[in-house]
């Protein structure tokens, strides 16, 4: 059993990206599969699809790459707030990740969103992750 599943899927991925893997398998939570679609929506992975083995759910993550040498698009990606400690931010002190070239995925009352979102409904929330 993972103590928190967020940083296991982050982890996971960024281990893929650093082998050039072109999936990753992860245990499917909530959280994840909202993190999952944040990726997919803004570019930074091909697709992700569910599926079963054994009665457990499972996320498989379809990697993306740029050139022929294979960079991967997710340059970093870091865990924000921890169990341990929590970070959050109001409205008016949403991140800014590269000047919004990258996205902050925030945990918000009406769900998981990036910080430009969270931003335009004028909500705060946990920030989860920084991804560039």
């Amino acid at each position: 059993m993972v103590t928190d599943p967020i940083s296991d899927m982050l982890t996971r991925i960024r281990n893929a990206n650093m082998v050039k893997h072109q999936i990753v398998q992860i245990p499917s939570t909530k959280m994840s599969k909202s993190i999952a679609a944040i990726l997919k929506e803004e570019g930074f992975i091909q697709d992700f699809e569910l599926y079963t083995e054994k009665s457990f759910e499972y996320i498989l993550i379809s990697l993306k790459y740029k050139g022929n040498l294979r960079e991967p698009v997710i340059s970093k990606i870091q865990r924000v707030s921890k169990p341990g400690s929590r970070v959050y931010a109001n409205s008016k002190t949403l991140p800014k990740v590269l000047n919004n070239l990258g996205l902050a995925i925030i945990s918000t009352s009406k769900g998981v969103m990036t910080n430009l979102k969270a931003k335009e409904l004028g909500i705060g929330g946990e920030v989860l992750c920084y991804i560039w």
